[in-house]
């Protein structure tokens, strides 16, 4: 018999919440799956929202997690022998509509054919060439395809592509064109943390006269921390990621095989 949300729900509450370092845990299943295969098996994309203590402080914690259930028995983990892939690699939530809005469509509108979502990062190797790549050959036909973008700096390894982000979401906001692709031309190391210089490299790139004081408007601020809850949301972990009509596209390729006129 296939688990139900609340059994899902009210294990993970009783098996994580011995964690004495744990406290005020939600957790609320978001979507429930049927795998193809292995048969018998369900996907459950949860939500988790904690309090973590860390020594004598505190810090919220929020973020999307998978479990597989079947029958009585549950698992973080479900890899095919066959191929070596780890199976929650392949569930992903489906974009939400509310997502495609008009502040992160870059090309084409609300009526083409389809819908392309990016997640990227301007310092991120691969994006570099792959994002302005794909996003000129879309812009070619936007009764084809409405491109959204989002940014999704990865901080950890480059802690100059926030501040390079923010500076293109300011320039965007203050009515600035083309923005995300000139963003990937900005040259800076990707370790550099003085604002000044990402700015200056950012705006040298952009033709842009944005100022460090720009880059921490409130307004700024909720943009740049939107992206990353979407991000969440949809459990992105890294760039670039695509979503092409709703479901993410591993291969990066779809958009290639839409025939065009």
């Amino acid at each position: 018999m296939s688990a139900t949300n609340t059994e899902v729900e009210d294990f993970l509450k009783e098996s994580l919440g011995k964690n004495p370092n744990i406290k005020s845990l939600n957790i609320k299943v978001l979507e429930k799956r049927e795998m193809p295969s292995p048969k018998g098996w369900d996907a459950f994309i949860l939500s988790l929202d904690a309090v973590v203590k860390q020594g004598k402080s505190e810090r919220p914690v929020s973020q999307n997690m998978i479990y597989f259930a079947k029958d009585d028995i549950i698992t973080a983990e479900l890899i095919d022998m066959s191929t070596g892939e780890h199976l929650k690699n392949t569930i992903t939530p489906a974009f939400k509509a509310e997502f495609y809005d008009k502040k992160h469509l870059i090309s084409g509108s609300a009526t083409s054919k389809h819908k392309v979502v990016i997640f990227s990062d301007p310092q991120c190797p691969y994006c570099t060439k792959f994002v302005p790549e794909s996003v000129n050959y879309m812009k070619k036909y936007p009764e084809t395809f409405a491109v959204y973008y989002y940014h999704f700096p990865l901080v950890s390894m480059h802690p100059a592509a926030l501040q390079i982000t923010k500076a293109a979401i300011a320039a965007e906001l203050k009515g600035e064109k083309d923005i995300t692709l000139k963003m990937y031309k900005t040259k800076i190391g990707t370790r550099e943390k003085d604002e000044q210089k990402i700015v200056d490299a950012f705006n040298k790139a952009a033709g842009t006269k944005i100022t460090v004081k720009d880059i921490h408007t409130k307004e700024v601020k909720a943009h740049s921390k939107h992206d990353l809850e979407v991000a969440r949301t949809m459990m992105v972990s890294g760039t670039p990621t695509m979503f092409f009509d709703g479901k993410k596209d591993g291969s990066k390729k779809k958009y290639r095989e839409v025939k065009v006129k």
